[in-house]
């Protein structure tokens, strides 16, 4: 019996435990950590071995095979740099599980976007009575799901850490959504070792796959012109138009994909608002025409799309001012799409764990749209030295209540208070959801 180690008891590691005992391992988790009472509960009663706040190097070491939760570090964990020491592969849940599955899995990856697109995808598909789940970074644990058996089809969210972890796995459909500076403190501070991960989506695909990538995005067309994929390319862009591929011309998209009758949909007819989001709106499309869904059945479901928590979320209006809650947005590129997308004079919270930003880009949104600055973080140094001298009013709080009380003070009929931190939330608070759930908690409490 193959000894099958699993570190993090999270969503993903539970899931893997649970498909790896059903397939015939001997299956051990391990956790530094504490693991959620729920999850304890799921282990115990299906007879699998556990740990928490600790990881016991011999019953770690002599694993056959090992799967790693997306969030630790590699380089940095002393248990995981002793398996790689040891010849022990270690790999992502998406590995483990994918061979299990004869299901159909649309991959989709990006700095920014990702997840939008993913819901968009799985909401396209569910709407045309496709038998799909949605899985990988979102939702219910991919692994967890093959244990169970009932879909044909997964739309998978695929970080850049589940991605380092996979050998074999390859998406039928590929999504890259755009490439943008992130996570660089794992991936020893080199953009072109993130750009590499991202791209390992494509690594295995064959003729008979297609790999979906937004034409307009520097780092995606870099690397396309120096390195091959054999999968079919689908462009899609907001400058270009192409023969295959997605676009918008003259506030119209549309997708042309091979063999398929042309889909073209007016752009103030969707639900989703701003270029990013039709760009968004291009790649799920792209997906469902290469699935072969009725074109009245996209336009229905683009119309009635109700976007993703914590994404440019419209929380409340009050007194006329508009709050929105974009606190998934943890990098800079995320809040330039943001801040790119007001119309109205900005009130703007920022800050939280700066994993190394450069601002420069966000300069000349801030100009032209934001009024104040509210920084909310531990250390806002950067930010005040980069926005100091361009907005008239730049305040520094410490908790989300007085954020949120601070830009109702700052803020006059027609304005919008924006909450897009371009930062990671562990500082202050548990995790993005966490963050943006005190945002809207404290927005309903004004």
């Amino acid at each position: 019996m193959k000894r099958l180690v699993i570190l993090g008891g999270g969503e993903s590691g539970v899931g893997t435990a649970i498909l790896g005992k059903k397939k015939g391992y001997d299956v051990f988790v391990s956790d530094y950590g504490k693991i959620k009472e729920n999850y304890k509960e799921v282990l115990i009663n299906n007879g699998i071995a556990w740990e928490e706040e600790k990881h016991t190097e011999e019953l770690i070491l002599n694993a056959d095979l090992v799967m790693k939760s997306p969030g630790i570090p590699e380089k940095k964990s002393t248990i995981v740099i002793k398996l790689v020491e040891k010849g022990i592969p270690v790999i992502s849940e998406i590995e483990f599980a994918a061979p299990f599955t004869k299901a159909l899995t649309i991959g989709i990856t990006g700095s920014n976007g990702k997840t939008t697109t993913t819901m968009l995808t799985y909401h396209l598909l569910k709407s045309a009575g496709l038998n799909v789940a949605l899985g990988g970074n979102i939702g219910k644990s991919f692994a967890w799901q093959v244990a169970d058996d009932k879909y044909d089809n997964y739309v998978l969210e695929l970080s850049s850490f589940q991605l380092d972890g996979i050998l074999d796995y390859k998406p039928h459909i590929a999504i890259i959504t755009n490439i943008s500076p992130d996570h660089l403190d794992r991936y020893d501070y080199k953009y072109e070792n993130y750009i590499a991960s991202k791209f390992r989506i494509t690594m295995n695909q064959t003729e008979d796959d297609y790999l979906i990538y937004d034409a307009d995005d520097e780092a995606i067309s870099e690397w396309l012109k120096n390195n091959k994929t054999k999968a079919q390319l689908i462009p899609f862009s907001l400058t270009k138009t192409f023969e295959l591929g997605a676009f918008i011309k003259e506030k119209t998209m549309e997708v042309n994909i091979i063999n398929e009758e042309e889909f073209t949909m007016e752009t103030e007819t969707m639900a989703l608002e701003g270029k990013h989001n039709m760009k968004n709106a291009m790649a799920a499309t792209s997906v469902a025409k290469l699935m072969k869904i009725r074109n009245a059945t996209i336009r229905e479901s683009l119309s009635n799309f109700q976007g993703v928590e914590h994404r440019l979320e419209k929380v409340l209006k009050i007194q006329n001012v508009q709050y929105i809650n974009d606190s998934k947005a943890t990098n800079v590129n995320a809040t330039f799409f943001a801040l790119d997308s007001m119309n109205t004079p900005t009130v703007w919270i920022v800050g939280g764990v700066d994993k190394g930003n450069d601002y420069n880009e966000l300069m000349s949104l801030v100009r032209e749209k934001v009024k104040a600055i509210i920084c909310l973080g531990v250390d806002n140094k950067k930010i005040i030295d980069m926005f100091g001298n361009v907005v008239d009013i730049m305040i520094e709080v410490n908790t989300m209540e007085d954020a949120v009380k601070m830009a109702q003070r700052l803020s006059e009929k027609g304005d919008t208070v924006l909450l897009s931190p371009a930062c990671a939330s562990f500082d202050l608070f548990e995790n993005y959801e966490d963050r943006g759930n005190q945002f809207k908690q404290a927005v309903k409490h004004l």
